[in-house]
């Protein structure tokens, strides 16, 4: 193997849950030719957050070393649902559901991708055209047996729970995809490991040669417990503000910060042993984790809303001071007043009374700099002032 071979499947395989089959990637590197790298995507959940990119930026790394990336859209798979995870059948999607979605990932994915190396597909220019008969044959293919080896599906079984027939179609279909494209290498999450390897499957049956599958980990969220999620509140969103962005990766704790690295930046690997080398001789870890978040955040944003989002942060951390771009809100308090809980919510600082009421017993509510312990209080007109909820949440709120 030639040092730049070694160089590029290391980059390549970096942060990879596993690589089937290391030694045949190996092998289709060192022949020198653009490989064809496919990674496919149901559109039905268009808002990308940072573990979604883990696999888009290895997408990346494949184009920097000069290989043919095909961003392939499931809108056909997509109206079938993906029940991968799933413990119950998925409910499909519409054709118009699923190409705006498809438009929405389409802007997303270019933040990170080069648009000149990416191609974008949809599985419907060939799953269309398949038909009825052709759709039989590719079904012959698995036994029911076969399917139900997979996980998702064998505990759905034990459960008593329903299977939808269409379900069976989902990795064959995408299995298919793969001998359409004459696909070198598949990505995707751990999560797909059946279905990536059908691919596999499919390719030695049409006498070409197999696939390699790439599974990348599922990223751990803000937590550092459970894989970033929107429904688990632990995730930061590409979308987001850069000061929200820039608050949020702050936030990760300095043993997740190194996963963060391996799987986030695209900084050599051998400058990361060298800031963990920092960090044991002294080092804040905070100083490195603002490196970071700049890099995320310039990558989403651009390289001046980096800058500004590390100044707003240390003004507004570090000094403990009031950001300048807060929210005014007019709250009706009446004669009577208003609950401090209910003012909360109405403000938009909290997305209810009981939340309002836990973070106020963990005195994380001030106002103008001073917390709030009462969880009773009641809000005036003389109340008026500038309210913090948490770390990042700010509102000059002014009851009428």
């Amino acid at each position: 193997m030639t040092p730049q071979v070694a160089e590029a499947l290391a980059e390549i395989t970096r942060g990879a849950d596993e690589v089937l089959i290391e030694s045949e990637l190996a092998e289709k590197l060192e022949q020198g030719k653009p490989l064809i790298i496919k990674a496919g995507f149901d559109p039905t959940a268009p808002d990308l957050h940072l573990g979604h990119t883990v696999l888009i930026n290895k997408l990346r790394v494949f184009q920097d070393y000069g290989h043919k990336v095909i961003f392939l859209i499931g809108d056909f798979t997509g109206m079938i649902g993906d029940p991968t995870g799933k413990n119950v059948t998925r409910k499909p999607l519409t054709r118009e559901d699923v190409l705006a979605n498809a438009e929405t990932y389409k802007e997303q994915v270019f933040k990170i991708l080069d648009p000149k190396k990416t191609e974008i597909r949809f599985n419907s220019e060939w799953m269309n055209h398949l038909g009825a008969d052709g759709m039989i044959k590719l079904a012959a293919r698995q036994t029911v047996a076969r399917m139900l080896e997979r996980d998702d599906f064998k505990k759905r079984y034990q459960a008593n729970q329903s299977i939808a027939i269409h379900e069976f179609l989902y990795p064959l279909v995408q299995g298919w995809d793969s001998v359409e494209l004459k696909a070198d290498v598949e990505m995707g999450g751990t999560d797909q490991r059946f279905n990536l390897l059908m691919g596999r499957e499919l390719q030695k049956e049409e006498g070409q040669r197999p696939q390699t599958v790439i599974m990348m980990p599922l990223l751990e969220g803000l937590d550092g417990v459970q894989k970033m999620s929107k429904s688990l509140n632990n995730y930061i969103g590409i979308t987001e503000p850069a000061n929200e962005m820039f608050g949020k990766v702050m936030s990760v704790s300095d043993e997740l910060m190194w996963r963060y690295f391996e799987l986030l930046s695209f900084r050599p690997l051998e400058e990361i042993e060298d800031f963990k080398q920092q960090v044991a001789n002294g080092e804040n870890p905070r100083n490195i984790k603002v490196l970071l978040a700049k890099e995320i955040i310039a990558r989403f944003h651009d390289e001046d809303a980096a800058e500004k989002a590390e100044q707003d942060f240390i003004q507004r951390f570090q000094k403990n001071a009031i950001p300048d771009d807060i929210d005014e809100v007019e709250v009706t308090a009446g004669d009577e007043g208003i609950a401090i809980g209910n003012a909360l919510k109405a403000a938009g600082l909290v997305s209810s009374t009981s939340d309002a009421m836990r973070m106020i017993k963990q005195s994380a509510v001030k106002r103008d700099g001073e917390k709030i312990t009462d969880t009773k209080m009641i809000c005036t007109q003389a109340d008026s002032g500038v309210y913090q909820v948490g770390k990042r949440k700010f509102a000059k709120i002014n009851f009428v």
